[in-house]
């Protein structure tokens, strides 16, 4: 539970007791300070468990309702033309949830609108006490039992009796179902007033709060702390800028991650591993979740998900999901997230370029039936023989070029269909093909981004520090060397010292040859760094790439996931 405004001013109010008044709002888009505006409010008033009044109207915005919207909630322009305007509405709504505790899902967003109007329109905030259920979600409720807190996996774990459907007054009754639920799983613990609702999660116990001993030993110094069981393996790993600080504050009220209470019980001894930056300390992070995978690292829980897409070199040359990078002398875009966002691109590319889908090597003078992919046109059919080799070459080196290169006919043949789609007000289908463009371009920008560091075979930067410079020594997109530059030493041979201390990396294949995805992208964030110098070697990024197509997809696909409201 999160408090958005005013505070709890009475104690132990039984959650009986209390009237709750649980709101939700469509909206035309995600921010109100940017412009956006409430469609529908829906709420429901509850006390003691029973249902005290419902409260629904849709609302005029005064502005036309994206078409994205009207897919996702089923509001258009039609049904809202003659409901009241906002200045009609709110002072309604705050009548009928006067003297009540608010309760939204993802509160900020839905108290975050009222709030604002109620500025615009200078009408006084009554000062709600405020609770969140996908706050409270997440505090009660484990991974293992939810795979998220969004409103739709709530009601389903619950067994709600509304469906939620991106409709106000039914995403409000599924919220009480939800809250209710929250408030059961509560009940066992202890937890019966509004107040501890509040703070039950702060409470440590002092079995948790005498383990504080094992942090004592720690220096105020970055680096890496590893977490150890009575058998010495490792539970959990992390990185901070103060080692002391931070493995303290795990046996205070400062951490209210129940895993993490779990964690911490179990733990025997904490180790800690003295970094000379925050960026190796970052670094050393990320090998050691990968080489141990503790279970209480939540980024450790399924390393081997990540998926990649390949254009093999055979005769006749296919797309191909994969694992694993090989030394095949193959062009490969990743890594996905998940397989979806990998079949999601490699549609998106089977739907603009003709080669072959089928999954058999091909000889050069192959003689089988023709797929119905090719009898449709869709394939330029090397399996029948029909192809031209140098034609089909040539579609093989477009598919290429928008997987390392410029997919800009890739970009531009997507977007004309779905173009089409929207004239036909088959917006739905147009948004599904706009997530596979996005998925496409992501793991395209993500490539070209590694191979632009992967690439060099030494690099040496600085950026400012507290105590003068840190430098970094990456080689092959690894971190091979760090060390702070005092003030005052000159450069040229402390430099050379750091260089000949550094780790020895050998280049290799594919786009992440010598290190993670993860500690590449982790270098090149620190490579933006304000003020950053080159000391040696340099790194080029293309004008002409995927990055370029990709900012406008990003967007729409932003806004309309914004508008789902995760948990």
């Amino acid at each position: 539970m999160e408090a958005v405004q005013g505070s709890f001013d009475e104690l132990g109010r039984h959650l009986a007791d209390v009237t709750f008044c649980v709101v939700d709002l469509e909206t035309t888009g995600g921010s109100a300070a940017k412009g956006s505006r409430i469609t529908e409010i829906g709420a429901v008033k509850i006390r003691g468990g029973e249902v005290l009044g419902e409260f629904q109207t849709l609302v005029n915005p005064d502005e036309t309702i994206p078409a994205y919207i009207t897919v996702l909630t089923g509001i258009t322009n039609q049904m809202v033309v003659h409901a009241p305007r906002i200045a009609e509405v709110l002072p309604s709504f705050l009548e009928f949830a006067r003297g009540t505790v608010l309760v939204a899902h993802n509160a900020p967003f839905d108290v975050g609108f009222l709030k604002h109007f109620s500025r615009e329109l200078a009408i006084p905030w009554p000062g709600f006490e405020t609770l969140d259920t996908a706050v409270l979600a997440r505090r009660v409720l484990s991974r293992e039992e939810v795979p998220n807190c969004k409103l739709s996996t709530l009601a389903a774990a619950f067994s709600a009796t509304t469906t939620p459907n991106h409709r106000a007054l039914s995403d409000a009754r599924a919220t009480v179902d939800v809250l209710h639920a929250l408030f059961e799983r509560l009940g066992p613990l202890g937890v019966t007033t509004l107040e501890e609702v509040s703070t039950y999660t702060s409470k440590v116990k002092p079995e948790q709060r005498r383990k504080r001993h094992l942090a004592e030993h720690l220096p105020e110094a970055p680096g890496v702390y590893l977490f150890r069981d009575a058998n010495d393996d490792i539970l959990y790993v992390g990185t901070s800028r103060n080692l002391r600080t931070r493995t303290r504050s795990y046996f205070t009220k400062a951490e209210t991650r129940t895993r993490m209470g779990e964690m911490v019980m179990l733990a025997q001894r904490i180790e800690g591993i003295v970094c000379a930056t925050a960026l190796e300390a970052n670094v050393r992070e990320l090998r050691l979740i990968g080489r141990h995978r503790p279970p209480y690292n939540r980024r450790s829980r399924f390393p081997d998900r990540l998926t990649w897409l390949k254009l093999t070199r055979e005769p006749w040359p296919r797309l191909s999901i994969v694992r694993a990078i090989l030394d095949d002398d193959a062009d490969y875009i990743g890594p996905f997230r998940g397989r979806p966002s990998a079949e999601a691109a490699l549609t998106a590319l089977h739907d603009s370029f003709r080669i072959r889908q089928c999954t058999p090597r091909l000889a050069k003078a192959s003689r089988t039936s023709p797929c119905a992919l090719a009898e449709m046109g869709h394939c330029l059919s090397p399996c029948d023989g029909s192809a031209d080799p140098d034609e089909y070459a040539a579609e093989v080196q477009r598919v290429r070029q928008a997987m390392t290169g410029d997919p800009a006919p890739l970009v531009a043949s997507i977007r004309r269909h779905m173009l089409e789609l929207a004239r036909t007000e088959r917006f739905e289908d147009a948004a599904v093909w706009r997530d596979r463009l996005t998925a496409f371009l992501r793991a395209a920008v993500r490539t070209q981004r590694l191979r632009e560091l992967t690439a060099v075979d030494e690099l040496v930067a600085a950026a400012p520090h507290p105590l003068g410079y840190e430098i970094h020594v990456i080689r092959f997109g690894r971190l091979a060397a760090a060390g702070v530059l005092p003030r005052g030493v000159h450069p040229t041979g402390w430099v050379d010292a750091l260089l000949a201390t550094a780790e020895t990396v050998v280049g290799g294949f594919g786009p992440i040859p010598s290190a993670t995805a993860e500690e590449t992208e982790t270098l090149l964030r620190w490579l933006d760094t304000p003020g950053l110098r080159m000391v040696r070697g340099a790194w080029h990024v293309p004008l002409e790439s995927a990055a370029r197509h990709l900012t406008p997809f990003e967007q729409a696909t932003a806004a309309w996931h914004d508008l789902q409201r995760p948990g």
